[in-house]
Parts: C-alpha cells; structure tokens; sequence
C-alpha cells in the first residue's frame, strides 16, 4: 500500500468520522445525507484532478471505497425479501375489507403503467427537442465490444412476451424466489405473502387460536425486521459519500462532453418527469414542496446507488413515516416499483434510444405509426425490469429488437452509462413513491397528521420500530 492511497483513505475516514458525529449530535438525516453527497462530490473531484480518473491509485482507492458502498448496498438487498413478506402479511391481516387489496393494486400499477407511457412521451420529445441521432457516430474498441455484448443478449431479450412475464411473477418455487434468484423474484414473494396473509385471514373465524397466534407471530418477526432496517439506514450517508466519490473520481469528462447533447436531453427529461411526479401529488391534494423535501433521502440513495431494488426498505420507511402511508400500499407500491412501470429505465431511455437509432436505418422515427408502436412497446415492455444494474439496458434490448431497430449501436452509450443511470433510478424511485402516495390518498388512507407534520421523522429514529 503506497503513500498517496494511504492518504487518500485516511481523508475518507476522516469524513466518516465527521458524519458519525453528525449522527451524534443529533444532526437531521436528510442534512446527513446531504452533507455525504456533498464530500463525495468534493473528494471525488479532487481525486480525479490530482491523479487522473484511470488512475491506479483512484482504481485502488474506489476499491476500499467500494468496501463502504457496495457494502451497503448488499445490506439493503439483504433485507428487502423479509422486510416485504412481514409487510404484506402484517397489512392483509389487518385489513378490515378484503377487496381493498385489489384496488390497492390497481391503483398502483395502473400509475405505474401511465406514468412509464408519459415517459416514453417525454423521451421521444427530448430526443426530438435536442436533435439525437446516431447517425455519423464512431465507436471505438469498448463501445464496439459492448455492442457485440448487447448482441449476444439479444435472443433472450426476443424470447420475453407480455405472457410469459406475467407467467414469471407465479412463485413456483416461493423459497427459490427469496433468494432473489430472478428478475421478478420480488414480485413473486409479494404474491406468495398476499396468499399466506389470505389464508391466515380465512381461519381467523373457524380457529381463531391459531390464527392468534400467527398474528401475534407475524407481529414480532416485523418488529425485528424493522430495527434491522433501522440500524441499516443509519449507515446511509457513509455509504452515499463512498459511491458518490467513487462515481465523480472514475467519470471520463472528456466521454461526457463527447456525448453531451444525450446527457442534456436525457436530464431534461427526467426533470419534466420528476414535474410530472408532483403534479399528480399536488392533483390529490398534496404540497409538492413538503413532499420532496421528504423524499429527497431517498432519491439521494438512488441516485448515487443507481439500484431500485435496493432502495425498497428506505422507500417504504419514507412512505410511512414521512408521508403517511399505510405499511400494506408502501411495500406494494416500493416492490412492484422496483420490477414495473420503471419511469427512467423502462420509459425515457429505450423510447430515447429508438428515436436516436431509426434514422441510421432510413426510419423517420417522428411519424404518427412509428411514435404509437413505440409508445405501446415501452409501456408493455417495461413490466419485469429488473430494479438493479442493467436494467435499463434490458429494457432497451426489448424494445429496439421489437421494433427491429440495430441493438448493437446502444453500446455507443457506454461512455455515459453510469452518469446517465445516476438519474433514471432516482426517478424510478420517485415514479414508485409518486404510486403509492396517489393509491394511499385516493383510498383516503394517507396519515394527513404524518404528511403535514413539519418535524422531521428520522428514518433511522427508534420510533418507526416502536
């Protein structure tokens, strides 16, 4: 180990020194977070000025950072399965009205659905707006070998139809599916929760001892499940200060400004998105302004994150304890968020991407026949994209192969992924957030007292285990 990365290590730790006693003198948790952002910005920045962002040292350092960040990540995709199941079980076993469940769903996905069909919308008019096109573009040796990747992908991505999607979400095996082990394990687990908290609730009259217990059971196990996503939280602003170094110390400036115009159309869009997002808060009733500032933590976590999955348990933490929410609509709406409807990754990316490539094969991507396939592909493609890296790249395969779009020249972007991914997720996060609290106010189920409550709720206060 050199001098200079012994250096570069001693400056992260002292930063995290700096955040552990944010934490203990009480410091809020969204300034926290915000104050890890920020170093990580600095550090990173000054790593890349000092060394250069291929640099052995930044590449050793991003190492032991990784240590911080990816750790953390791990963390939150460890208890993301037991947080849901508990979840789901505790809320069916609470419900007075059965048939609210079904509405609950169709609230949520139905947003989920529409607000991904407005993002290809957007997408297109960005691409449009900013004059996109991969006409002319070189590649060089890395994009060339990530278009030949996306190739290779490309026959799993034409083997996935709406049925067989749809068919995917069934738990064959609902202990195989708590491993994670596929795209839409998460789903899965929801469904097998929704019939274990069903059939519980169906012996509630004719063995009412038994189905005690089991409650009583179920009410423990999520009294647990909930200190262990408290104590996880409050690793939150170390773990976004290490990914948000590593991002801003390793990012190629030069492939940035190669690419600029794709950068700028595509964060245009995601902001008109993030718009959109408030306006249906603001259309039930809600203050926009309150409502960002609530979840912001969370959109810090995904956007340095870059993982949906992996911001379910601070998502439904922010849902309840922030927005009001009740527990059974935050887990559905952060779940199925996660795997459906993703407004970033499924939506503008792919409908941006195919507008961005018809031209090299004579396609006006601007006409009425081509806009509606388009549109209809993108918002029946996005249900089963996966929440975690890669997803938007999946995304993409489906919907350039459907359209019969060349789906090698998406490698062009290689370059930019990263920066470019930052904010999909952060607005897929947002899109499952927006879900939920449309679903919740509309069943007039929202917690106005929590929603309205100018204090700040720690997400990982003692309180929101209690």
């Amino acid at each position: 180990m050199n001098m200079p990365l012994i250096l570069n290590l001693l400056v992260a730790l002292a930063v995290c020194f700096a955040l552990y006693r944010m934490q203990a003198v009480h410091v809020s948790f969204t300034r926290r977070v915000f104050a890890g952002m920020g170093a990580g910005v600095l550090l990173g920045a000054a790593f890349q000025a000092l060394y250069g962002a291929t640099s052995p040292i930044v590449n050793d350092t991003a190492a032991y950072l990784d240590i911080v960040g990816s750790g953390y990540v791990k963390l939150l995709q460890m208890i993301i399965m037991p947080l849901v199941m508990v979840s789901i079980i505790s809320a069916i076993l609470k419900l007075k009205d059965a048939s609210s469940l079904g509405k609950i769903s169709v609230l949520t996905i139905g947003t989920l659905m529409a607000t991904t069909l407005v993002a290809a919308l957007v997408g297109i008019l960005m691409a449009k707006l900013f004059g996109l096109t991969a006409v002319g573009l070189t590649s060089s040796a890395t994009e060339l070998a990530r278009g030949q990747y996306l190739q290779g992908k490309l026959p799993d991505a034409q083997a996935i139809n709406l049925p067989s999607m749809i068919l995917s979400f069934i738990p064959a095996n609902p202990f195989l599916d708590m491993t994670g082990a596929r795209k839409t394990s998460t789903i899965a687990v929801v469904l097998f929760s929704i019939f274990i908290g069903i059939s519980a609730t169906g012996i509630a009259a004719k063995k009412p001892d038994i189905f005690g217990s089991f409650a009583h059971f179920i009410k423990v196990a999520h009294v647990i499940v909930m200190r262990m996503v408290t104590l996880v939280l409050r690793l939150t602003p170390f773990g976004v200060f290490a990914l948000m170094t590593q991002v801003v110390a390793q990012s190629s400036i030069s492939d940035i400004l190669k690419l600029i115009s794709f950068v700028g159309a595509s964060y245009s869009a995601l902001a008109i998105m993030f718009c959109v997002h408030l306006a249906i808060i603001a259309a039930v009733g809600l203050n926009p302004r309150r409502y960002l500032q609530k979840i912001f933590p969370v959109l810090a976590f995904a956007f340095t994150s870059r993982t949906s999955a992996g911001a379910i348990p601070m998502s439904v933490q922010t849902q309840t304890g922030r927005l009001g929410t009740p527990e059974g609509i935050a887990n559905f709406a952060a779940s199925f968020g996660s795997t459906i409807g993703q407004n970033g990754c499924a939506g503008i990316y792919p409908a941006m991407l195919a507008v961005m490539i018809a031209p090299t094969v004579g396609i006006d991507p601007f006409t009425s026949s081509f806009i509606l396939q388009l549109v209809a592909i993108v918002t029946v493609g996005s249900v089963g994209v996966a929440g975690v890296g890669g997803g938007a790249t999946f995304a993409a395969l489906i919907v350039l192969s459907a359209m019969n779009l060349p789906v090698a020249l998406a490698g062009l972007l290689i370059s930019i992924e990263p920066l470019i991914d930052m904010g999909r997720t952060a607005l897929n996060v947002s899109g499952s957030i927006t879900a939920g609290t449309f679903a919740s106010r509309v069943l007039g189920q929202t917690d106005m007292a929590v929603f309205n409550n100018a204090e700040e709720v720690e997400l990982d206060s003692e309180q929101l285990v209690a």
